[in-house]
């Protein structure tokens, strides 16, 4: 269902990210999964390097947060099995490389939140913060972390 609303949103996810550094993707527990900050990797590489507001434009910014979240939901599916088992997405944590004077963060996270809206409806609805900050791995533009609730996976024969 909703791999089907990616796809007619002319969307794939890619394959998920392997960690370079010492944490797991994605960790499930109680029914929630808490999804690792997701940097902006297209093909496995970070494309667009600079803060926003300086060397990158607002638009752009947004293109790499929607990619963000299209590489958090990548590591999700992988984690649980199926984006059909999203509950509701709770929350997004979003970090933007932001240079001085640049205050559009929420701009920035927008994009993200309406992708989560367009994919899961009123289940894609979330809090979230929108943060500046002065440096990101990999000299990136954005990060993005999820919380989201999961359904318990239904016995066979069900």
């Amino acid at each position: 269902m909703y791999e089907d609303k990616l796809a007619a949103l002319g969307l794939t996810l890619p394959e998920a990210a392997a960690p370079s550094f010492n944490y797991v993707p994605v960790t499930v527990h109680r029914g929630v999964a808490y999804v690792s900050g997701q940097l902006p990797k297209v093909d496995g590489a970070v494309r667009v390097f600079g803060k926003v507001g300086a060397e990158v434009d607002l638009e752009t910014a947004q293109q790499e947060a929607r990619v963000c979240i299209l590489q958090g939901l990548a590591c999700l599916k992988a984690a649980i099995g199926s984006l059909d088992r999203v509950e509701r997405i709770l929350k997004i944590n979003g970090y933007v490389a932001s240079a001085p004077g640049f205050n559009a963060q929420p701009k920035v996270l927008d994009a993200a939140s309406d992708l989560l809206g367009a994919v899961f409806g009123a289940a894609g609805r979330h809090a979230r913060a929108a943060v500046g900050v002065a440096e990101l791995p990999r000299n990136t533009a954005v990060e993005i972390e999820m919380t989201v609730a999961v359904r318990e996976e239904e016995a066979a024969g069900s």
